[in-house]
């Protein structure tokens, strides 16, 4: 025998792999990217799923304007998740990405830069070369984030096919009796210099003057009546008294309201004898500084017929006109004076109120302009803006003795969500989607049932992740008015009428004629359309006698129609395999920040009910917005957002996708660089014990070298069980699109399940014993199964390095990327097997507790130092007593001795025995060959003989 050692680490089956313990992410995603794009893999996996069940998730288009953010990165991270999920699942997952091109800050961003005086075709042309540049910008982004979809062939809404597409949707919902032409109080921005809809509004705190104003009356003998008097005191003037906090609409005072059913009092002051609700009299005339006394009492209905003249009536001749009173239910007595007084065209129910009374539109006035000005002939105001205009109405309701009183007032009030300015009800001549029962123009095809019926009932039909939005989309609906379609804005959709000069009315070859646009903008795009005459159109004889709509359809009608012309259009032959063709426009999925459900959700809603009574989604899900650590929304002006270019660059697009994927998305999302480095935390834990399969089965090939399921060792058998347990919860959160739960338990198992359990166990195992034998064989093909269903577990979020250690793992059957595959076939869990070990982990908690007890004593360094007694209740024994020799092999300890007892109990004392140079066990025949004086019967008995027989462990 030489005196030289021998090298017993080389006898051992050290694990190792090409699959780095550094993922590198920041320069090695680049590459995978590249080679997405290349090898052209969305376009084959779409090929390699031709004839499977269809799943399409239809995009909710981001705006072509500006770098992406957070809140962008998540949405689309989110999507790329669920389409990975349920391509992995078997579906044939469709992903389209789209772009909303149209609209205002296309626009705005044009005007910025080339000024404010663009011919149409001007700022049509900058507008689609605008947004052609920022949609090529934000690709790149999304594409950088590991998403897969048919980047070479998004739809955008200014596609020509698409613009045609949504002039025949407009034509069917024309059809189906819905749509109407109405003047009526819409909300106006005077930024935007349009109409907007209710989806368009925010609200937000903003301060204004309350008002008290006085309206004498013109005929005192009859209010007196009113009120079952002969006459009003002697000497005095009478008023009814309204209270506003808007001050710039009562120049436009064309009436007052009363309730019928309230209780109204004639009250005399030194101001005079003043008209207000009888519960207000006491809170008014402290407001008003007087002093009163109640003389008589009448219901609203009493008023009826009351006549009054406008507060400014004697300041300017202008204003020498009265204001009849009207009973209206929308009246109250909750605060003011309980008498409302009406601007019809600056408030819905005036509009509604007056119209109702026989106020004829043509004599609706309505002086406030586009830009939030006073025409410039109109008296006292003419020419200022309205908010600036306020104290001067104050003043010259002062000046008139009709200001009883006034004082600030903070209160929350409509602002544009684009430029987060106040906006205000403006009566407008537009076009209008019906919500409730009516006749429309050219109507051919009426539908059944109003949109809102249909819409509430369509609600019934749809699942909603989370659950909540479900009431708060029927809310939205059941009280929404009208819709509102039409703006004054160049680069959009155009309403292709053309309106009679005199009467108004629409030409009577409409249907035709969107017809003929449509084919126009599908062969050369909206432009086509407006540079057609009239004369062009309607021929010599009919073009001196109508003029043409410059209206465009609003951008909601852009995005909502989409399911139209995209699903069952542009991108139709995307979905031969199923639903478009056979059973409706239906996507499996909308998805978008909660905010949607009084955008795109809302919009595509009520397009989907009017084209074909049915919502264009199955499943609606919401998800909140990105908040940083104090939960404050990321925005520039707080400098508090994280930009993911710069994540992606430091980080790597991963940390990205792992941080949407942990966090629940349905509240808002926290993100900053502390949490981030948390997520990376994760990552690495996750990334560990990918490397440590993959090493371990390195010189495994499942063709030669699997074990059959009834030859393999029983905690091998368990730990697949307990994987197909833990699958069985990974795609039971799959299916209901939930992410959050499956990275925390993916970390768990990661840790507890394996780290601090089964491979810890099985260590000695894969290392000691002979590299071909049963005993490293079984574990082997356990931990490749485990780590086969574990990549695909991974897959949808942790995309990149998935894919990098798919080719390691399946090697010369590598088909190129994991998302050709299907989640793991894994055997049945074995349900008794799963019981007992999970009783065995419970014991090994306690006999880890008492060896860490001894070790901090000093008295053993590693467990397998440790030599432990247990004594065992019956149950346990004959538990612990089925592992046989290999139940210190499970508890990671050089000796047990079992004992039967009443109680279970842990002994634990330190070996006397030598440590095995090789295995590191201490066992009493280390030294038992001369040949090999520093090895246990174990190791020599693994290197030169049969082999150390492993039943169990």
């Amino acid at each position: 025998m030489s005196d030289s050692p021998t090298d017993y680490r080389s006898t051992l089956n050290l694990p190792d792999t090409p699959f780095p313990m550094r993922g590198d992410l920041p320069k090695r995603e680049p590459g995978w990217v590249g080679a997405w794009n290349q090898e052209g893999l969305y376009k084959r996996l779409r090929d390699a799923r031709e004839g499977a069940p269809l799943f399409v998730l239809h995009d909710g288009p981001p705006y072509a304007n500006g770098q992406i953010h957070m809140g962008h990165a998540v949405n689309k991270v989110l999507k790329d998740m669920i389409v990975k999920s349920r391509q992995l699942a078997g579906f044939d997952a469709q992903y389209i990405p789209g772009w909303d091109c149209h609209g205002l800050p296309i626009e705005n961003a044009i005007e910025k830069k080339h000024g404010r005086n663009l011919s149409r075709d001007d700022m049509q042309a900058k507008s689609r070369a605008y947004a052609t540049e920022q949609i090529g910008q934000q690709r790149e982004d999304f594409k950088r984030l590991g998403i897969l979809g048919d980047w070479e062939r998004p739809y955008r809404t200014m596609d020509f096919a698409n613009e045609a597409g949504e002039i025949r949707a407009f034509k069917r919902v024309i059809e189906r009796g819905f749509v109407y032409r109405g003047l009526k109080p819409v909300y106006w921005c005077f930024d935007c210099g349009s109409s907007l809809a209710e989806f368009e509004i925010e609200y937000a705190d903003k301060k204004s003057d309350t008002l008290d104003v006085a309206f004498e009356t013109d005929d005192a003998g009859k209010l007196a009546s009113a009120f079952g008097l002969a006459s009003l005191r002697a000497g005095k003037s009478a008023f009814a008294v309204i209270w506003t906090t808007t001050a710039w609409t009562i120049p436009a005072n064309q009436a007052l309201n009363a309730h019928p059913d309230l209780s109204y009092a004639l009250v005399d002051t030194p101001r005079g004898v003043l008209l207000l609700a009888e519960s207000l009299v006491e809170k008014c005339l402290e407001r008003f500084q007087l002093e009163g006394q109640v003389i008589a009492t009448a219901k609203g209905e009493a008023l009826r017929g009351q006549v009054f003249r406008h507060p400014l009536y004697d300041a300017d001749a202008g204003y020498r006109r009265v204001s009849p009173l009207y009973l209206a239910d929308y009246v109250s007595d909750s605060d003011g004076t309980g008498l409302v007084h009406s601007a019809p065209a600056y408030g819905l129910d005036d509009f509604n109120s007056c119209v109702s009374h026989g106020l004829a539109y043509d004599d609706i006035l309505n002086p406030v302009q586009g830009n939030g000005t006073y025409a410039a002939d109109f008296p006292l105001f003419g020419g200022q803006h309205i908010w600036k205009a306020v104290p001067a109405i104050l003043e010259a309701l002062k000046q008139a003795d009709r200001l009883m009183a006034t004082q600030p007032i903070t209160h929350s009030y409509p602002h544009c969500w684009r430029h987060k300015t106040p906006v205000i009800y403006r009566a407008a001549a537009q076009w209008f989607i019906r919500m409730d029962e009516g006749e429309g123009v050219f109507t051919k095809d009426k539908a059944p049932h109003t949109l809102r019926q249909t819409a509430l009932e369509a609600i019934e039909h749809t699942h909603f992740f989370p659950e909540n939005g479900k009431a708060r989309l029927h809310d939205m609906i059941a009280n929404r008015p009208d819709w509102c379609i039409s703006r004054q804005r160049s680069w959009g959709v155009p309403i292709p009428f053309f309106l009679h000069k005199d009467s108004g009315e629409l030409h009577p070859r409409t249907m035709e004629i969107l017809d003929q646009a449509a084919d126009m903008v599908e062969k050369g795009g909206i432009e086509a359309w407006s540079r057609v005459t009239a004369e062009d159109i309607l021929g010599a004889q009919d073009a001196p006698l109508y003029t043409k709509s410059q209206d465009i359809l609003e951008v909601w009608f852009d995005s909502g129609s989409t399911f139209q012309h995209v699903l069952r259009g542009s991108h139709a032959k995307a979905y031969v395999n199923g639903a478009f063709h056979h059973e409706g426009p239906e996507a499996d999925l909308y998805l978008e920040g909660h905010d949607q459900h009084r955008g795109w959700f809302h919009s595509s809603l009520l397009l989907g009910c009017a084209l074909h009574d049915r919502a264009p989604y199955r499943g609606l899900l919401t998800h909140g917005f990105t908040v940083d650590s104090q939960g404050r929304k990321m925005s520039k002006s707080l400098g508090n957002g994280i930009d993911p270019q710069d994540v992606t660059k430091k980080l790597g697009a991963e940390i990205i996708r792992l941080w949407v994927a942990a966090s629940d998305y349905s509240g808002d999302i926290a993100g900053d660089d502390k949490i981030l480095a948390r997520v990376v935390d994760a990552y690495r834990r996750i990334r560990n014990t990918l490397r440590f399969l993959l090493a371990n089965i390195s010189d495994f090939d499942p063709a030669t070298d699997a074990v059959p399921m009834d030859q393999m060792l029983e905690i091998d058998r368990y730990a697949l069980a307990r994987a197909a347990q833990f699958q069985a919860e990974v795609l039971a959160h799959f299916e209901v699109y939930e992410f959050h739960p499956v990275v925390a338990k993916l970390q768990v198992y990661c840790s507890e399940d394996l780290g601090a359990f089964y491979l810890d166990v099985l260590k000695d195992r894969l290392y000691t014993t002979a590299p071909k034998s049963l005993a490293r064989r079984s574990a082997q093909t356990a931990l490749h199964q485990i780590t086969h269903a574990m990549l695909r577990w991974m897959a949808p979020f942790l995309s990149f390095t998935a894919e990098e250690a798919w080719p390691v793992l399946a090697g010369a059957q590598n088909r190129g990327s994991i998302f050709f595959e299907t989640y793991a076939n894994l055997p049945v869990a074995n349900e008794g097997l799963l019981t007992k070990w999970a009783r065995i982990c419970e014991i090994r908690n306690l006999v880890n507790k008492e060896i860490e007890t001894v070790r901090t004593a000093g008295q053993v360094g590693s467990s397998l130092q440790a030599n432990v007694r247990l004594t065992a209740p019956a149950d346990d024994h004959a538990l612990l007593a089925s592992l046989g020799e290999d139940l210190r092999f499970a508890l990671i300890v050089s000796a047990v001795e079992l004992l039967a007892g009443e109680e279970l109990a842990v002994q634990v004392v330190p070996s006397t025995a030598t440590k095995c140079e090789r295995c590191w066990h201490y066992r009493d025949d280390v030294g038992s060959d001369a040949a090999h004086p520093t090895l246990c019967g174990r190791c020599t008995s693994n290197l030169f003989g049969a082999g150390e027989p492993r039943t169990v462990a």
